[in-house]
């Protein structure tokens, strides 16, 4: 790991969350310590060791999307069998860094799975990984969306299902829906998406600062690559809602706007707000479900 990029993952793990965790390609999940978890009502801007603490329930299936370690999904089931609802195709944030990985979306993945949806968790390459980074980790995301059908075989409909996006990971799973066949996704939903990536590298947090990083480059250096990968020069699908909280300190407001996109500023709401079952902003984000 480079110098630049051990100082940025640092900075961002004692300035934001207070901890810092790994994930492994070997390893299927993390274990829980309890099966049935339910999430106790918690206060707005919850930290990412708030997060990372909970308790969750281990996927029921890993489904490769290729042949890459890193190109797997994790499946949960929905809790009741009885249920109908639509799955929920999930890709976690991490400032689009190898050091945050798919372990961080677990306690949401738990929770949408107990309020009756079938969840797919996309791991992906991120920078720092072979071939993650810009333009790859797009590409990852996009071959996971082409191949929704594998999740046939463990009996998930995979039509009418919903695409949701954190952070980082808005940014990919939106970007990945416009360059991809959309019709899938009834809706598509960016929580605190970075959706102006140019503006957003020039920023200086240190998820800001792992921009350049990703993208190989500034805007400056690179203006043909930053506008491809910027939302605001895409026409969204009409079924995309980004929520954002105005206490985000990672990913401004600012980034919540499109244009013609519907959104939803919460008052009060932080970034880990969102991947957080117990908080307020998860129970918006729930709402938006329905």
């Amino acid at each position: 790991m480079h110098v630049k990029q051990m100082f940025i993952l640092i900075t961002w793990v004692v300035l934001l969350t207070g901890t810092a965790f790994t994930v492994s390609a070997e390893t299927d999940v993390i274990k829980p310590t309890d099966q049935t978890s339910t999430y106790t009502s918690v206060n707005p801007q919850v930290s990412f060791k708030d997060v990372t603490e909970l308790v969750t329930k281990p996927a029921d299936q890993k489904v490769k999307y290729g042949d890459d370690p890193l190109q797997y999904g994790l499946l949960w089931q929905p809790t009741s069998q009885k249920t109908s609802k639509p799955l929920i195709v999930l890709v976690h944030g991490g400032c689009w860094l190898n050091a945050f990985g798919i372990d961080h979306s677990f306690a949401m993945a738990t929770a949408l799975a107990q309020a009756g949806h079938p969840v797919w968790s996309l791991e992906y390459r991120r920078f720092g990984d072979e071939g993650g980074g810009w333009p790859g980790s797009l590409d990852d995301i996009k071959r996971a969306l082409q191949q929704l059908n594998i999740l046939n075989q463990f009996q998930v409909k995979t039509d009418q299902a919903i695409l949701i996006g954190h952070s980082a990971g808005g940014h990919l799973a939106l970007l990945a829906a416009i360059e991809t066949d959309v019709t899938a996704f009834k809706k598509i939903i960016g929580l605190a998406a970075i959706t102006d990536i140019s503006r957003y590298a020039l920023g200086q947090n240190s998820c800001q600062q792992a921009t350049a990083q990703f993208m190989a480059g500034y805007p400056h250096e690179r203006p043909t690559e930053y506008h491809r990968a910027n939302l605001i020069y895409r026409v969204m699908p009409k079924h995309v809602i980004l929520l954002q909280g105005d206490e985000d300190r990672i990913v401004p407001h600012l980034q919540s706007h499109l244009y013609e996109t519907a959104s939803l500023l919460v008052p009060e709401a932080g970034h880990f707000d969102w991947i957080h079952p117990g908080s307020p902003a998860f129970e918006k984000l729930l709402a938006v479900l329905q």
